[in-house]
């Protein structure tokens, strides 16, 4: 979804040059494809959006894959990018990174200053060593390397699978097959943690315009990318009822985690940087929902 949003907003900026992989084609986990790939292509600018992603349920079930497969994707392409003589690397985290408890909204400086979500901290930890790493290349190699830390993602492209997706796509995916079925929807937890969303173009436009126009050094360590603005879980369902078009029962299963209570972005340094999301919750749910329903068609 990240990479195919950032590639769209590359070509509608005019560059034409854009070097892709689909999984298939290289494995990032295999340090000898990826030298390989990097010495073949010789790319200038890269874009390191790949991960093992998922929702509660996958992150629980799947610490030990989500902890290899995020770090040897981070150390492979990092790595390969330095030897290369890669002259810019923009490392995409998640907002996962920061303490569970850690004061709202979540400031950059709050990274490392307590406890982790349980639920997702395996992922969290891979992508803690991403930010290192291009923090400790920078500081012995002389390296550019950039780290952002998006919010949570929805957008066109998404994982609609129930066993492995994130909320949104997960919440679009059951409303809709229970409208057509008739039935009810059960969703986790109690709706009351809060969450911050962002449409995936918006990301796209952010790390193309801190690509082109800032440095490591005008980021520090690493930049939160997000809107600024959460809303609880339930207020989502009801969104996504609405846009949807469901008319049955929500009935929440409390026996299921909430995960971390609230986790919303400051991004008073982004907008210094110069940059500001655009696309509003309900209208970027309502373009993804028409797009399921073409896919589905």
């Amino acid at each position: 979804m990240v990479g195919s949003a950032i590639t769209r907003k590359l070509e509608a900026s005019g560059y034409n040059n854009i070097v892709t992989r689909t999984h298939a084609e290289l494995d990032l986990n295999r340090q000898a494809e990826v030298e390989a790939f990097f010495k073949t292509e010789k790319p200038d600018y890269v874009f390191l959006a790949a991960a093992r992603v998922g929702g509660i349920l996958a992150n629980s079930q799947n610490k030990a894959d989500f902890f290899y497969e995020n770090s040897m994707i981070s150390i492979n392409v990092i790595n390969a990018s330095k030897e290369s003589g890669v002259k810019k690397l923009m490392n995409l985290g998640s907002s996962c990174i920061f303490p569970k408890m850690a004061p709202q909204p979540l400031k950059e400086e709050y990274l490392l200053t307590g406890p982790l979500e349980p639920t997702n901290d395996a992922y969290a930890i891979a992508k803690i060593g991403a930010i290192k790493m291009c923090k400790y290349y920078n500081d012995q190699f002389g390296t550019n390397f950039l780290s952002v830390m998006p919010t949570n993602l929805y957008g066109t492209g998404d994982n609609f699978n129930l066993n492995s997706s994130h909320v949104i796509p997960a919440m679009i995916r059951k409303f809709h097959e229970a409208k057509v079925a008739g039935n009810s929807v059960e969703l986790w937890g109690d709706g009351s943690p809060m969450r911050e969303f962002m449409h995936a173009d918006d990301l796209a436009d952010a790390v193309v315009y801190l690509m082109e126009n800032k440095d490591a050094s005008d980021l520090g360590e690493f930049v939160n990318i997000g809107t600024g603005i959460d809303v609880t879980i339930a207020e989502l369902a009801d969104i996504i009822t609405d846009v949807v078009g469901f008319k049955g029962q929500v009935k929440w299963d409390t026996s299921k985690p909430n995960g971390t209570p609230r986790k919303l972005l400051d991004v008073s340094r982004l907008e210094g940087l110069g940059w500001k999301a655009k696309t509003g919750l309900k209208g970027g749910l309502t373009s993804v929902y028409d797009w399921f329903c073409q896919q589905d068609s």
